[in-house]
């Protein structure tokens, strides 16, 4: 590499910017990855150069939204795609990404959509065979295929009503330096996107791949440059997955989308209730339930917690389902505040079905599944439990409890127990048992 004085060099793997040339980037570590900057490259800032005057607020047209076709996807979206937007949609390898975006884009053809796939990653023929098997097919939607993100955009894009970039990391810019994926590429990806959006008012789907700590490909910047971040997951081995919003300029970022994967594709799940809930008739030990939210929607969760005596002086502590550090909170709590002892006790917990769980509200589901698996005792069958645990051992009211105690009924629940604070009117048919401690709870419930 020639060394050019007062030339910036840009590292092709990590995007460092150095002041002068090295055989070994100084931020990644990467050997001979350094390469000179163009600084030409940036200065066309595509619709950002467009300058207009000031307007009154009211009297500026609300964007559109434009239906997916799959109810669930628009959910989370928060009624469909808004003109002018980029959406980032990521995920992991095999999750369905691409699948889910050529359904949706078959459901706009069909409903007279014209939509643009490009794809980086795949040949016309292995896109259109996928279509085929998904039922996409129509006169509307359009498939390219290749690298140059400049020779793809330039032809039908501008013309569509929507345009998917299948994926970011897979296509690159000519005018710029290093292989497709790295950050200098990715940036200027996303940029010809955001140029395509907001010039041309056309909504830009692209599509992003997670790396093995579990981030977004790429420099963060990608995600601040776009109007929602959409993570798409799930276990590869079960056939549910889950689309939820990390950021979203034009809707809610609590909203969740579960579908079901089959072999004609990606199907809405109606009721999700019934995905983390067996429906066991009788009572077991170690067994509690409780109702969670994620966005707008309640589930019911099964929590389940197994003790067994060990004779090693450390204990094992092993929760799946809960955020770190929950479990041990709560075993304290158990313990001097209850006088439930488990010095000598391996504890494991789990929510069934693989749902996670954030927040206080499962406390009191956690501590009660628990003291029921050391007093090998079942807990009130058909009953709810709903509450957060101080750590002073009091049990605290959570957010719209109602509608978590109205999800429990429809499911067939009797009974509900909670916060003796809690001031909100709750359907007729359930018994409720309010406390005020965790230890009144564990009276109610007869351990």
């Amino acid at each position: 590499m020639p060394r050019v004085k007062g030339q910036k060099y840009q590292c092709l793997e990590c995007g460092f910017i150095a002041s002068a040339w090295s055989g070994k980037c100084p931020s990644c570590g990467s050997w001979g990855s350094l390469e000179v900057v163009n600084d030409e490259i940036g200065k066309d800032r595509g619709w950002t150069d467009i300058i207009s005057a000031p307007v009154a607020v009211d009297g500026v047209k609300a964007p559109e939204r434009l239906p997916s076709g799959l109810n669930e996807l628009d959910r989370v979206l928060g009624g469909g795609w808004v003109e002018s937007s980029v959406v980032l949609i990521a995920g992991e390898p095999g999750i369905g990404k691409s699948t889910l975006l050529l359904q949706a884009c078959g459901r706009m053809a069909a409903a007279g959509n014209k939509v643009l796939y490009i794809s980086g990653e795949e040949s016309l023929s292995q896109v259109a065979l996928r279509a085929r098997r998904l039922g996409a097919v129509s006169g509307n939607l359009m498939i390219a295929a290749g690298n140059a993100v400049d020779d793809l955009l330039s032809g039908e894009a501008a013309e569509s009503d929507l345009v998917v970039l299948d994926s970011v990391q897979a296509l690159s810019a000519k005018d710029l330096p290093g292989y497709p994926g790295t950050p200098s590429q990715v940036r200027a990806v996303a940029l010809r996107a955001v140029d395509l959006a907001k010039g041309g008012n056309v909504p830009v789907v692209l599509v992003g791949h997670i790396n093995k700590e579990g981030l977004i490909a790429g420099p963060k910047l990608l995600e601040h440059m776009v109007d929602a971040v959409l993570v798409f997951s799930g276990e590869n081995i079960s056939a549910y997955r889950m689309l939820r919003a990390v950021k979203n300029r034009f809707g809610a970022t609590d909203e969740v989308g579960i579908f079901e994967m089959k072999e004609k594709g990606l199907f809405p799940v109606a009721d999700p209730s019934r995905l983390y809930w067996s429906g066991i008739d009788q009572a077991i030990p170690g067994v509690a339930m409780t109702v969670t939210l994620e966005g707008s929607r309640p589930f019911v969760a099964e929590v389940q917690a197994l003790t067994s005596s060990t004779p090693y002086p450390y204990p094992r502590r092993t929760g799946r389902g809960f955020e770190n550090g929950r479990l041990d909170l709560m075993l304290a709590v158990l313990e001097r505040r209850c006088g439930l002892g488990m010095a000598s006790m391996d504890v494991y917990v789990n929510v069934a079905g693989g749902l996670s769980i954030k927040g206080p509200h499962a406390d009191l589901a956690l501590c009660l599944s628990v003291a029921s698996a050391v007093k090998d005792k079942p807990l009130l069958q058909d009953c709810c439990c709903i509450g957060e645990i101080g750590l002073a051992g009091e049990v605290r009211p959570v957010p719209r409890t109602s509608l978590r105690v109205r999800e429990a009924k429809r499911l067939g629940f009797r009974h509900v127990l909670l916060s003796g604070k809690e001031e909100e009117e709750f359907p007729e048919g359930m018994e409720v048992h309010a406390v005020s401690t965790l230890a009144e709870a564990l009276k109610v419930m007869g351990i």
